[in-house]
């Protein structure tokens, strides 16, 4: 019996490429899948960034109304400002002081039990009378000055030029009996609620 080679060899080229179209097209699938599928996760990650709440947020609280203390919050906030940061500084308590109307410029640094000072003194010494005025005459004229650090009024300045938002405590404000008006000018008041809602979208949370 006679085989006809030719059609054999026909029916093998027609199969052969009937697989290569097959291999081709699923190979085309398969790229404009992995296309789509990069395109969906560059959108939902654009989306994502947009949508995120925590981006470019700064939270500080201020509890602190020492000298040395009061400077941390605003140097933080107005530098993250300055680098594009939303910031809100949250004064609560003797941070309070640091926005009360000629507080600032009236705060000390207690010698007592702060040995981290530069010129530490033992605490039977910080105890005589004359050596906070003299250990905050200290700071300023021989570091601050020395150095050329800014004063806390100018750091206040620069913060509300930056666009920094400073809330005074609601709570803290009636404890102490301020009112205001007592406050310098730029300040809100607001209640923990107010802080703690920014607070929850912010990325950067600092407790001074």
């Amino acid at each position: 019996m006679a085989i006809d080679t030719g059609a054999t060899t026909s029916t093998h080229d027609h199969i052969t490429l009937t697989l290569d179209m097959e291999r081709l097209v699923q190979e085309r699938v398969d790229e404009l899948v992995q296309e789509r599928l990069k395109s969906l996760v560059t959108e939902s990650v654009a989306t994502a960034m947009k949508k995120d709440p925590a981006k470019n947020k700064v939270a500080i609280i201020a509890s602190k109304g020492t000298l040395d203390m009061a400077y941390p919050p605003l140097i933080l906030a107005s530098a993250a400002a300055a680098m594009g940061e939303d910031v809100e500084i949250f004064f609560t308590f003797y941070g309070l002081n640091i926005v009360k109307k000629g507080g600032a410029k009236h705060l000390k640094v207690a010698p007592i039990a702060n040995p981290a000072m530069p010129v530490p003194m033992p605490n039977i010494v910080g105890m005589l009378p004359g050596m906070t005025p003299m250990a905050t005459w200290m700071m300023k004229s021989q570091y601050f000055a020395k150095h050329n650090v800014a004063s806390l009024e100018d750091l206040l300045q620069e913060c509300v030029d930056l666009g920094v938002k400073l809330i005074a405590c609601q709570m803290t404000m009636d404890v102490f009996g301020m009112k205001a008006d007592d406050l310098i000018d730029g300040v809100e008041v607001g209640g923990a609620a107010t802080f703690i809602n920014f607070a929850n979208e912010a990325h950067t949370t600092l407790f001074i």
